[in-house]
């Protein structure tokens, strides 16, 4: 997977989040034979739908981690609730032992956002703007 800038008419941009959310009541979901695979075909389809770049993904046994990079016109908020909407109903269809829970995901979620670049070297860069000839 590339990590690169995106182009508009107007804008250039890269918008890197770093996602990790938990399966209600902290269950070990990933332990299920097959939850991981679906889980993760489930999440590629939504992201390609959305113009989400997955640079990277990795699911543990009860949270997922997902580092996406993504357009300007979709808040974290949005990409979380598409994400985790498209993938609670699929998985509780498809694997009978899920079919109880009343819902998949947890409301909570941890968002960060993520460049090639550091914050400090983005100060220095900003502090140093007047200095420049």
């Amino acid at each position: 997977m590339k990590n690169e800038y995106r182009h508009t008419k107007t804008t250039v941009s890269m918008i890197n989040y770093h996602f990790v959310f938990c399966p209600k009541y902290q269950r070990k979901i990933y332990d299920i034979v097959g939850v991981e695979n679906r889980f993760k075909e489930l999440i590629a389809e939504k992201c390609k739908e959305l113009n989400i770049e997955i640079i990277a993904i990795e699911c543990d046994s009860d949270h997922a981690h997902l580092f996406l990079n993504c357009s300007l016109t979709l808040s974290p908020a949005d990409i979380i609730k598409y994400l985790k909407g498209c993938t609670s109903h699929v998985i509780r269809d498809e694997f009978p032992v899920l079919r109880g829970m009343s819902s998949l995901w947890t409301r909570s979620y941890f968002v960060s956002t993520v460049g090639n670049v550091s914050s400090e070297t983005i100060k220095k860069y900003i502090e140093n703007q007047k200095k420049r000839v």
